[in-house]
């Protein structure tokens, strides 16, 4: 296993962690105005965008397991990667967390992922988990389509950035958004509770839909 691939994975999803506390713990009170649900979003996909232009070059740029098993799934990366890959991905968003719970002004929930009363909307178990599901298929469908040997290869980063911002509106309101079970690990760590007794549906959710998204992609894309 390539020391510097796994090296690039933990820092990219040290940053795509960054990017959704700092912009959900601090932008929503700022002095100047809130950046709302719209700046959160924006947070995630520039960084995300920027990392995969940065670093994606040496990992591939998954930075989220579900996404690793889902290029798995669809044949674009190797079974026997993704272990390491998915364990420098937890770390780099673990690192993630425990730098902002040193700054603090991070809220009881840490941002964490959740149903119920973690929910915005209190949206239920089920909804969460078909909201979770399909859009991480989507997720993993553009990214599979974005990457193929012919396709628009040098603006992957951007659809990539723009696509995770879109599922990020449309998901905060529901589940806080995950599609990425290393971030949503992150939060309910340091969330603890209720947080943590609720990660398990941000694992299963979002791997699932990654398969369906490989699988539907390998279908779809491949000649």
């Amino acid at each position: 296993m390539n020391s510097r691939a796994l090296a690039a994975e933990a820092f990219g999803t040290f940053m795509l962690m960054a990017s959704v506390l700092g912009a959900a713990f601090y932008s929503f009170g700022a002095p100047a105005g809130a950046a709302g649900i719209l700046g959160v979003a924006l947070s995630i996909g520039c960084t995300v965008m920027v990392m995969a232009f940065a670093v994606g070059h040496i990992s591939g740029g998954h930075f989220n397991p579900a996404v690793t098993l889902g290029l798995v799934a669809g044949g674009r990366f190797e079974a026997s990667k993704a272990v390491p890959y998915i364990i420098a991905q937890v770390i780099g968003a673990c690192a993630a967390c425990g730098i902002f719970s040193l700054v603090g002004h991070t809220g009881a929930n840490f941002a964490a992922n959740g149903y119920g009363e973690l929910s915005m909307l209190k949206a239920s178990l089920s909804q969460v988990f078909i909201l979770e599901t399909v859009l991480t298929a989507f997720f993993v469908l553009v990214i599979m389509g974005v990457t193929r040997p012919n396709g628009p290869s040098l603006l992957a980063p951007l659809a990539i950035g723009l696509t995770l911002t879109a599922i990020h509106l449309m998901a905060i309101p529901i589940s806080n958004a995950s599609v990425n079970p290393a971030r949503s690990l992150g939060s309910a760590v340091y969330a603890g509770g209720e947080a943590l007794s609720q990660v398990w549906l941000f694992w299963v959710a979002p791997i699932l839909g990654a398969i369906i998204g490989g699988v539907f992609g390998r279908w779809l894309l491949e000649d």
